[in-house]
């Protein structure tokens, strides 16, 4: 199978420092990423600003601080931005980045982005989904809080505008900050993928990381999972993120996974061939049997090695006569 495209999310959890975004960029490439993913926004462009936060941003911010605010100090700059793409291009790993709006959506392309995120907010959007796709771009689309028929009408007006239906790849998504298990609902990515006929993936926020695994595991082609350097830190997203060890630990998890997947062909692998004859049997004699004796139930049994008839055959060397003498194990001939 190919390559699943594994995707750190840093999102905002670089809280606004260039120097803590460098270093996820290279907790992210350590990990084994393919991609470290930033989100690129204006505030004054994404919330109103009396807009209220939500539960888990409540929970792990300045209560008092509008949405607003707290997204005012979390907004990549077009320098920040070029430093940043710079970095990942010394650091080897892709540079990418969720646009929340059509200015960003702008920026990005004007800095040659050619694969973009839409985020599962703005999958109703109509203005911003006609404006990204016109970018030519590879169109990531995560689906959280959507059902099948908002998910039909995203992807329409895409296509419609622009969108090469072979650019877009569908992500399942739950837009809850941790996700509850009960809520995950994997099983959402093979409707997708039969209702659309489109590549699918997942975008995980449960805590750990055995859904992305699992993921995999059902044909997720991209995984997106949230990170950062340390889980104490101040802002709405950390504490459903995955610290670097973990992402490396998540990372190894899908590489082995896919490994293990194979080819869906029933057969004898390589490094089984060798216990083959040790493990299966062969009939032998049970007891002394006397040349001439007759093979029967009570003086036949099967026991290993493998490398005599197998007792697969067992019918048609029952009533036959011994050629021989056999002693208690001697494989059958």
């Amino acid at each position: 199978m190919s390559k699943t495209l594994i995707i750190a999310e840093a999102g905002v959890n670089h809280n606004g420092n260039i120097e803590i975004a460098y270093e996820m960029i290279e907790a992210a490439k350590n990990a084994g990423a393919d991609i470290v993913k930033f989100q690129t926004f204006r505030a004054l462009s994404l919330v109103s600003k009396e807009s209220p936060k939500a539960q888990y941003q409540i929970e792990n911010t300045d209560s008092s601080e509008s949405q607003y605010a707290m997204l005012a100090n979390l907004e990549l700059d077009r320098e920040m931005h070029l430093k940043l793409i710079e970095y990942c291009k010394a650091t080897d790993i892709e540079f990418m980045s969720t646009p929340f709006d059509n200015e960003s959506i702008n920026l990005l392309s004007e800095l040659g982005m050619r694969r973009l995120k839409i985020p599962s907010g703005e999958i109703t959007n109509y203005p911003y989904l006609k404006h990204i796709a016109k970018q030519d771009a590879q169109l990531i689309v995560s689906t959280g809080m959507s059902n099948l028929g908002e998910v039909e009408e995203a992807i329409e007006v895409l296509t419609l505008n622009g969108s090469k239906r072979s650019n877009l790849t569908l992500l399942h998504c739950n837009t809850e900050y941790p996700t509850p298990y009960q809520d995950v609902n994997l099983r959402a990515m093979a409707t997708m993928k039969e209702a659309f006929k489109l590549p699918i993936g997942y975008s995980d926020h449960t805590l750990g990381i055995e859904v992305p695994i699992a993921a995999v595991a059902l044909g997720a082609t991209v995984i997106e999972k949230h990170f950062t350097l340390d889980r104490q830190m101040v802002g709405p997203d950390h504490k459903a993120s995955l610290e670097p060890l973990e992402l490396k630990e998540m990372v190894s998890s899908i590489r082995n996974t896919e490994q293990s997947l194979g080819d869906g062909l029933k057969k004898v692998s390589e490094s089984e061939k060798k216990n083959k004859e040790i493990a299966r049997k062969s009939i032998v004699a049970d007891c002394r049997i006397s040349a001439g004796e007759e093979f029967s139930e009570d003086n036949l049994t099967s026991k290993r090695p493998g490398n005599g008839i197998s007792p697969m055959r067992w019918n048609e060397v029952i009533g036959q006569r011994a050629q021989k003498n056999y002693e208690i194990d001697d494989p059958i001939e």
